[in-house]
């Protein structure tokens, strides 16, 4: 399964760490994963370029994992409601 990880990024200093060990557990059970943070070193962008790129990710998933804290995050509350209407299957942390 394709499966989109979304989080809590924006004051966040840990988040780097948190995607990357959810990356690490959904490989081990096999799935593909699609990692946005991939995008950080991608310089010169503002906050809706950046979710321009996650959502185009997040449509090539079948399901999205969601990190602790993304009810408090604006970005994962679009990408969840994004999925929620996608049918997706909703895996949570």
């Amino acid at each position: 399964m394709k499966v989109y990880i979304s989080g809590p990024i924006t004051n966040n200093p840990n988040y780097k760490e948190c995607f990357a060990m959810a990356e690490a557990e959904l490989k081990v059970k096999g799935h593909t994963v699609f990692n946005p943070t991939i995008f950080d070193e991608m310089e010169g962008l503002d906050y809706e370029e950046y979710m321009t790129l996650d959502m185009c990710m997040l449509s090539m998933c079948d399901a999205i994992y969601m990190l602790n804290g993304w009810r408090n995050s604006c970005g994962s509350n679009r990408e969840y409601g994004y999925a929620l209407a996608r049918d997706y299957k909703i895996l949570e942390e």
